[in-house]
């Protein structure tokens, strides 16, 4: 069972203005480093805490990429939960868990015409690799078993509602890109994602 390592105040945001802490936990290896980040940390005694599990994306997260709507939904989640407090799970799984040059394959493949669920195949992997074990795992750490889930994914609502009580799905907004519209409709389509992007 993983526990928590340590613990440190910073500021965080675009403009690095929103207090919040972050977590480190036991029990991952130096390829698995997930981190949690703590907004308004009384909140972490309430009884149902609004919870984002968020994949690396680094091309989305750092470099803002038009491919995808992941450091939006990034951003989404920071300032949802500046205001109301939460939970960030910061998880090491970058490109739906096939790694970052993987990722960069796909998108050549992307490029061709391929989805990004096509692309995954085409390179022999499942459509998500990811598992949300550590996830649960860091929840666990924090003594929490009810939550409110931020997302639209219904395969990650599934899988943690095995281990914690899912009390609420609350949807992220559509952040609908001149280059990301193929990569939401099929995560609408290929995924059952809750997007509307029509």
């Amino acid at each position: 069972m993983s526990e928590i390592r340590a613990r440190v105040n910073l500021k965080v945001g675009k403009n690095s203005d929103i207090d919040a802490e972050i977590l480190s936990f036991t029990c991952f290896d130096s390829d698995n480093e997930h981190v949690a980040i703590v907004f308004k940390q009384a909140d972490l005694n309430q009884e149902i805490p609004l919870v984002r599990v968020h994949s690396e994306c680094l091309t989305g997260d750092v470099f803002h990429s038009s491919r995808c709507d992941c450091g939006e939904q990034l951003d989404e989640s920071i300032e949802l939960m500046a205001e109301q407090g939460g939970i960030i799970l910061y998880m090491r799984q970058e490109g739906r868990g096939i790694g970052l040059y993987n990722k960069i394959d796909a998108y050549v493949l992307q490029s061709q015409g391929l989805n990004t669920y096509q692309a995954n195949n085409h390179l022999g992997f499942d459509d998500d690799q990811r598992s949300f074990e550590h996830a649960i795992s860091m929840l666990e750490a924090l003594s929490i078993d009810k939550i409110k889930l931020l997302t639209n994914n219904p395969k990650k609502a599934k899988a943690l509602s095995e281990a914690v009580d899912v009390v609420e799905v609350v949807n992220t907004q559509v952040h609908l890109k001149d280059d990301n519209s193929q990569y939401l409709s099929a995560k609408k389509q290929h995924g059952k994602h809750s997007i509307d992007v029509d």
